[in-house]
């Protein structure tokens, strides 16, 4: 006697699999729902850019925060990592204090995104890597200033602010030229007033002594350089100073002048003593002829 089948149609394996298949990504789907319910609205920073002139160093990023903040931390090669502008609502950091201690090292930081007002928050943040920041290399040279200048006859001599840092050694804060030595040199640009046709000399001192015409009024103005980096070279070119014969000119005849008014002066000022004692001694005279007890 056959025994009946059984009712019903039978699951076969490739359906168990695809069963057994949806039910884990569902499992995974919510799994990740609920780690993400305690970073609802934090999203990961990102284009981190170092901005760095003259080893003032800042670092930025986007975007602006809604629902979290941001905490910045730093480290170099073989170093552990600092935290920095804890739970800011900016995108930038200034990281000058930490980068200023070895120029010369590599440093990398990192922005972490957390919720905002999450107190005791242990979730593992979100962060973004900066690219790697080498500051002797990197830093951009800021525009120099010109201290001062002067053309006497054939020769014009130019002198550059010896630009402050605030790289520190023992306590001190030194300059771009402490810093460089000779990899900083400046270029001098310069040009009749009455021309357009430029000139450059060189130097790795931050003095120029330059032969001129003379007479004639030069204008002019300087760039650092640092040859020996592959990019950030040049720094911007200084505001153009121009010298003025005509101002040595007045100069002059200001101190001539100067000088018959303060010899006029004091000759009248003699003048008008000599004339009191004259009148002095004069009355003085006078009252001993009149006097009835004076000799007959």
């Amino acid at each position: 006697m056959d025994m009946a089948s059984p009712a019903g149609p039978r699951l076969t394996c490739p359906e168990a699999a695809v069963s057994r298949t949806l039910l884990l990504l569902l499992a995974w789907v919510l799994v990740q729902a609920a780690g993400a319910s305690d970073t609802t609205g934090v999203v990961v920073a990102y284009n981190l850019t170092w901005k760095s002139t003259n080893f003032k160093t800042i670092l930025e990023w986007e975007p602006k925060p809604i629902n979290h903040v941001y905490t910045v931390q730093i480290s170099h090669r073989l170093g552990n990592w600092k935290s920095k502008c804890y739970s800011i609502t900016d995108t930038e950091c200034d990281l000058t204090d930490e980068i200023v201690k070895d120029v010369k090292q590599t440093y990398s930081a990192r922005v972490l995104s957390m919720p905002a007002n999450a107190t005791g928050y242990e979730g593992e943040p979100k962060y973004t890597n900066s690219p790697e920041f080498i500051p002797y290399l990197e830093t951009s040279l800021g525009r120099p200033t010109i201290q001062s200048f002067e053309q006497i006859g054939t020769k014009l001599n130019v002198t550059v602010q010896d630009t402050r840092t605030l790289v520190r050694k023992n306590g001190t804060f030194l300059s771009l030229r402490d810093v460089f030595g000779e990899d900083l040199s400046y270029t001098l640009y310069y040009w009749k007033a009455s021309s357009t046709g430029k000139k450059m000399v060189k130097t790795n001192t931050n003095e120029f002594s330059i032969d001129v015409e003379k007479g004639q009024n030069y204008c002019f103005n300087v760039q650092a350089v640092i040859a020996s980096r592959k990019a950030n070279q040049k720094s911007p070119e200084s505001p153009i100073e121009c010298t003025s014969h005509e101002k040595g000119i007045f100069k002059d005849i200001f101190f001539i002048i100067g000088a018959v008014v303060f010899v006029a002066i004091i000759f009248i000022i003699t003048l008008a003593l000599c004339l009191y004692k004259c009148r002095k001694d004069r009355r003085r005279r006078s009252g001993k002829e009149g006097s009835p007890y004076g000799v007959a």
